[in-house]
């Protein structure tokens, strides 16, 4: 008789110990996701996938061919990022949707004090501006990488 509350009491206090790491660990993801840095690593990964593949294929059609090879033998990076723009633009993307969800996930609250909450409005902002600036980057290498030379193939140009 005794055995069987005291199980009990057991059983609930490993359910709330579970419940209580749980919130640690959601506690300890909220306040990595709200690091600055997470924003302009994004902003960084997306701007080299413009130079692995936008850029040198903008410099040789303007005619600077030699431009793109110089920059390739002083800068032996863009080579890498060129020989792997499908690694390259996958975590650029995959980057670029964790930082999504951390600016649109749900219950996200600003604070109640006025100068507090326009700093926070502000804050989110920039973090949009930022977001929409690194997919527009991340969107053009990819169409240079992957889909201008097969719309060039089908149009003959």
């Amino acid at each position: 008789m005794y055995f069987v509350p005291m199980a009990r009491f057991h059983v609930l206090q490993f359910r709330r110990m579970d419940r209580v790491q749980a919130v640690e660990i959601k506690m300890s993801i909220s306040k990595l996701l709200e690091k600055r840095y997470l924003k302009w690593i994004t902003l960084f990964i997306a701007s080299g996938t413009l130079l692995c593949c936008a850029l040198p294929i903008l410099l040789v059609t303007l005619g600077f061919g030699a431009v793109v090879a110089s920059l390739n033998y002083n800068i032996p990076a863009l080579l890498f990022l060129a020989e792997h723009k499908s690694w390259t633009l996958t975590i650029a993307a995959l980057i670029l949707m964790v930082l999504a969800w951390v600016i649109w996930r749900p219950n996200q609250h600003c604070p109640s004090d006025p100068a507090l909450s326009a700093l926070c409005i502000k804050s989110r902002q920039w973090n949009k501006r930022i977001f929409w600036l690194s997919l527009l980057i991340w969107l053009i290498g990819f169409f240079t990488s992957y889909l201008l030379l097969p719309i060039r193939n089908l149009l003959g140009l």
